[in-house]
């Protein structure tokens, strides 16, 4: 029988194995480029020119910048350097400069050039001053304001933040409410109200009363219900949630209390459309 030799290479098969020497040199040259371009990234991220050397706090004390400072220390990897304007530790910093000082908001990192960073940070606004439960004794005893030991500022949303602060705060009175995690932690401080999402309604109500004669001092959490101490010494009390009904029904008697002489010992919101008082003895 006639026939060629098998063992001869067809013109597909040396077509196919030029292909693929085509196709090996080409992935060969194409990872030589990459590990060169890749070189070449990491030694320009390592030159002086796009390296952080200043750190810019905005809206705090310079000082903070010690925090920061170290965090551009080391690198990662071993390759791209923490201080490198382009990767810096940006979520570090961040935690840092907010598990140290709980006052702090916000903090905001910008670029300033090819070697600064510019650190923004944004303080908590203080709303007024919790006091627990502590002092509720001594304070509806009292009928003038007294100064309080040991309590707290907290900001609109309900965190505890410091017991000192430089800012004004928003409402001179002082509110107390028991803290559930009063005897599971060392310090509040980095907490949140039990009662955060009802402050404002319970606080615009508050001063709202001021219209009625007399600031109040004290707002008192207890049991779903609200007691505010005015200056005067007369008590409000309402159920906590019905600040508007309670408002509409104490403006609707305003004439038959006189809340602003000082002659009132308290008067009662709770019922809804009525309400109840007593006159000091």
């Amino acid at each position: 029988m006639w026939g060629k030799s098998s063992s001869a290479p067809r013109g597909n098969d040396r077509f196919e194995t030029r292909r693929r020497l085509r196709r090996r040199r080409i992935g060969i040259a194409t990872g030589f480029l990459l590990l060169l371009l890749l070189a070449t990234a990491l030694y320009e991220l390592n030159q002086d020119f796009v390296r952080i050397k200043r750190v810019q706090i905005v809206g705090a004390d310079q000082s903070l910048a010690d925090l920061v400072t170290p965090l551009l220390t080391g690198s990662f990897l071993g390759l791209i350097p923490h201080d490198s304007i382009l990767f810096f530790p940006a979520g570090k910093i961040r935690a840092a400069l907010l598990d140290h000082h709980p006052q702090i908001a916000t903090v905001s990192l910008s670029r300033d050039g090819l070697t600064g960073l510019t650190v923004e940070i944004q303080n908590r606004i203080p709303i007024a001053q919790w006091c627990g439960e502590t002092s509720l004794a001594h304070t509806l005893a009292s009928s003038s304001p007294t100064v309080i030991e040991d309590c707290y500022f907290f900001d609109a949303s309900g965190v505890i933040f410091g017991t000192t602060t430089s800012e004004q705060v928003v409402n001179s009175f002082t509110f107390y409410e028991p803290h559930p995690a009063a005897a599971a932690v060392q310090s509040y401080i980095g907490t949140t109200l039990p009662s955060a999402d009802l402050l404002p309604a319970a606080f615009d109500f508050a001063r709202q009363l001021a219209a009625f004669g007399s600031p109040v001092r004290a707002i008192i959490f207890r049991d779903g219900e609200v007691d505010n101490l005015l200056e005067n010494g007369t008590r409000v009390t309402y159920v906590l949630g019905d600040e508007q009904s309670a408002f509409t029904t104490l403006t609707s008697a305003r004439g038959q209390i006189p809340i602003q002489e000082g002659t009132v010992e308290y008067v009662d919101l709770r019922f809804d459309g009525r309400v109840y008082f007593r006159e000091k003895k």
